[in-house]
């Protein structure tokens, strides 16, 4: 395992961080150091019954890190290496959000494109096949009436391929009618960044989010002098993808889509994650606009939609994802990633594992639960010195 410390230790750096932060005058909301302590055991606890070989653990709030962790192994073979704290993981549908929307609400907030703006006014080939009524919004929100993914059964390749076979489909249910999960509706949305904004998804991202944000380790197509660092994932076939992205429709156009592809670390998420949390600033850079977060996290789902959804993000609540507490909202990736906010406490969970290492059959779900419960049980306390609003 990544460290053997006692609990005790991680209690005490816990309990250093807090007191030495300033006090907030607007009466900030923060967990105390006991309510986190358990995190230790529940993660060794998911490491040693084999669901995971590691994970790296980071809860915060609008301006400072309460707890980060490393757990287990990053890699088995071929020789053990523990995972740590900088360790770089492949996202997956974690994309979805982190690059995708927050690119799209970038080009909202400059004019270049509406929400209920028709996608085949940007792209009119798009429109072929029964999708001409389909909206910038229905992609977002999953109400397209587009199936989950391309066709897989058998293997294609290249960028261009995909953009044909989009635009060769057609939807499978009329569009605000069903929600359906769909990959396609990311993939069109990645689209769409490149045509309006002239520059791949993966450029345009490293120009207007990771670069502004300073997220020095989140990109796309990972450099190999960060091997070291990456988190390898494995498939059922027993493929290992190291550096290369997991999801086999992301690596056949090439490895930058929207819907997965992206590489990052605890720490760069926790960047992100204080952007929203601060209304779309952070580290002094201002990325979204405090309207665009708004739009992103409130309901946008069709009027009397089953599923509750926000733009790309998931809410909590038994009308939404109900994994994530009622107010919560948050997006979880195939490879055993997740990203969580509780706006209203004003604090966020990163949890990142490489579940379907090294056997392509491990779960991330039961370790994702237990700290989204830890979370949600533990009272919210007035603490003078749990931080303040940030920048």
């Amino acid at each position: 395992m990544a460290s053997r410390r006692h609990p005790g230790a991680a209690l005490a750096a816990i309990v250093l961080v807090m007191a030495c932060a300033p006090a907030d005058a607007l009466g900030a909301r923060a967990l105390l150091a006991a309510d986190l302590a358990p995190i230790e055991a529940i993660a060794e606890s998911e490491v040693r019954a084999g669901r995971i070989p590691g994970a790296v653990i980071l809860i915060g709030t609008r301006d400072r890190v309460l707890y980060r962790r490393a757990f287990g192994h990053r890699t088995f073979k071929p020789a053990p290496a523990p995972m740590t704290p900088d360790t770089i993981f492949d996202l997956a549908s974690v994309t979805k959000v982190v690059a995708t929307a927050t690119a799209i609400m970038q080009l909202v907030d400059r004019g270049r494109l509406a929400l209920d703006d028709r996608v085949a006014r940007h792209w009119p080939q798009f429109g072929a096949n029964g999708k001409s009524g389909i909206t910038v919004r229905d992609l977002l929100t999953h109400y397209s009436g587009l199936r989950p993914d391309l066709d897989l059964s058998e293997e294609w390749s290249g960028y261009d391929t995909a953009m044909k076979m989009i635009v060769m489909e057609a939807p499978v249910a009329p569009r605000g009618t069903r929600y359906l999960y769909s990959d396609i509706n990311f993939e069109v949305l990645g689209e769409l960044v490149r045509r309006l904004a002239g520059a791949t998804l993966d450029a345009y991202c490293r120009k207007h989010i990771f670069g502004p944000l300073r997220m020095k380790g989140t990109g796309f197509l990972p450099a190999a002098a960060l091997l070291d660092r990456i988190a390898p994932t494995q498939d059922l076939p027993g493929r290992v993808h190291w550096g290369g992205v997991h999801d086999a429709t992301a690596r056949w156009m090439g490895g930058v889509s929207g819907h997965a592809g992206l590489f990052a670390t605890a720490d760069d998420l926790a960047i992100y994650a204080r952007m929203l949390l601060n209304g779309g600033r952070a580290n002094g850079v201002r990325v979204l606009s405090k309207r665009s977060v708004g739009r992103m996290l409130a309901r946008q789902s069709p009027p009397g939609a089953a599923r509750a959804r926000g733009l790309g993000w998931d809410r909590g609540g038994p009308d939404g994802y109900p994994v994530f507490p009622a107010g919560t909202y948050g997006h979880l990736g195939f490879t055993g990633t997740m990203v969580w906010i509780d706006p209203g406490a004003g604090l966020y969970a990163v949890v990142l594992t490489n579940r379907s290492y090294p056997d392509g059959k491990g779960r991330a779900d039961p370790l994702r639960k237990a700290i989204l419960e830890l979370l949600s049980a533990a009272p919210r306390r007035s603490v003078e010195a749990a931080g303040g609003r940030g920048s």
